[in-house]
């Protein structure tokens, strides 16, 4: 089951890389044990680590 993506989806996130050693994109983000379940149970979870990896969402600001 695929979880459906909101504006603060992983893919858009800033911390998720590509780890070549592993093949596959990952968090980057140190999350304690009690965290990561939250995460990956909860639908409706925020991850406060959460920053947009738009690089040029400042740039258009200052247009």
């Amino acid at each position: 089951m695929k979880k459906k993506e909101t504006a603060h989806s992983c893919t858009s996130c800033a911390f998720y890389s590509y780890d070549e050693e592993y093949g596959a994109y990952i968090c980057d983000v140190d999350m304690d044990e009690d965290e990561y379940i939250r995460f990956i149970s909860d639908s409706h979870y925020a991850c406060p680590y959460y920053r947009n990896g738009d690089d040029y969402r400042i740039v258009r600001k200052q247009m």
